[in-house]
């Protein structure tokens, strides 16, 4: 994603959250869904090899296979976000649904 581009979602997830919080502020959104509005627009962390491991091993309690099948990658990649040595993070919708899976648990976004 260029540098433009980013500054650009930025600043429209920035719009949404301040429009979602006046929309609370009178009552018409409930708290609950002002704080999915906020996890949505949140900006997902930087995940370590460490991070991911820790996601997998005791939030979401499942192989690296399954974990790569729920997060629709390959295994070797679930395997390079969890070495350390590899230098490889995940990012983009991986590193969204990692960001919901620590924070609401695999039941968030596996129905």
């Amino acid at each position: 994603m260029t540098n433009k581009k980013a500054t650009k979602e930025s600043r429209i997830l920035t719009e949404m959250l301040e429009m979602a919080d006046a929309l609370h502020g009178h009552a018409l959104i409930s708290k609950q869904d002002m704080a999915k509005m906020q996890l949505i627009c949140q900006s997902p962390p930087d995940y370590t090899s460490e991070n991911v491991t820790a996601i997998r091993v005791n939030k979401a309690k499942v192989s690296q296979s399954v974990f790569a099948s729920i997060l629709n990658v390959s295994v070797s990649a679930v395997q390079k976000w969890e070495s350390p040595s590899s230098g490889k993070h995940p990012s983009g919708a991986a590193a969204k649904l990692l960001q919901l899976i620590e924070k609401k648990g695999l039941e968030a976004i596996v129905a």
